[in-house]
């Protein structure tokens, strides 16, 4: 049974890196509004699902994310994957001290760029210390492993543990094995998404595009559109898909 799920705000942001799966750029678009994701997660929620994470895009680009975050927070677990640059801004920053989600996860995609990696470190640590639970997803590419695995150490130097940091495999070229995400956390446990080691067809998440179409994996091919926004019409589309490896 369906008990969290994951929302692309936009596919605009400024950051706009070239990999990127939602293929966002500073030209993207915006469709939804904040009436009807508030109560279209709402409705959710009636229906058993507990957790919302918002991403994009940069949700915290998204008009409205305090508004979204607001409406939702007292309801249900709300969380926020976001490149950190717009928390920067001491504004942003601000109000997010006002309207605190569950958590915060900030995004490395540059494990080769110190003053990324020193920047998001530094973020995480600030936003954990205002009592918001933070960590890091941390991009990796089969040509970066070396300065992933500094980058690592140093995100566990600066007390960020291994349960705060999230391996996520590059797609769809330049991919590490698992092997080497492994050499990265060197040989101790670790995190990365559940279909590192095989695809298989998740029955406790989906995952909703920018443009309003579901499918059961954030990365696979084959969404299908919702025409209504509402429990009954998320479960509708999810019966259209057709889900398949998307290595395919």
């Amino acid at each position: 049974m369906l008990d969290r799920i994951s929302i692309d705000l936009s596919n605009y942001c400024s950051k706009q890196c070239e990999f990127c799966y939602n293929h966002s750029t500073k030209e993207g678009n915006v469709l939804w509004t904040i009436e009807e994701l508030i109560s279209f997660v709402l409705d959710l929620h009636k229906h058993g699902i507990d957790a919302v994470s918002f991403g994009g895009g940069e949700p915290f680009e998204y008009d409205g994310i305090f508004e979204l975050i607001s409406g939702l927070m007292s309801e249900m677990y709300v969380s926020v994957t976001s490149n950190g640059l717009p928390l920067e801004k001491e504004e942003v920053f601000s109000e997010l001290l006002q309207n605190k989600p569950d958590k915060v996860h900030l995004t490395i995609h540059h494990p080769e760029n110190k003053a990324e990696v020193e920047r998001v470190t530094g973020m995480v640590k600030r936003i954990a210390a205002e009592g918001i639970k933070s960590g890091v997803n941390l991009l990796v590419s089969d040509f970066n492993l070396i300065e992933a695995k500094a980058a690592y150490s140093e995100l566990l130097e600066n007390g960020i543990t291994a349960d705060r940091i999230i391996l996520i495999p590059r797609r769809f070229t330049c991919e590490p094995t698992a092997k080497q995400l492994s050499e990265i956390a060197c040989g101790k446990p670790f995190q990365s998404p559940s279909c590192l080691t095989g695809c298989k067809q998740p029955t406790e998440f989906c995952s909703v595009s920018w443009d309003k179409k579901v499918n059961w994996c954030s990365y696979a091919t084959g969404k299908q559109a919702i025409t209504k926004f509402t429990y009954e019409g998320l479960m509708e589309a999810l019966s259209k898909v057709q889900f398949g490896c998307c290595k395919r």
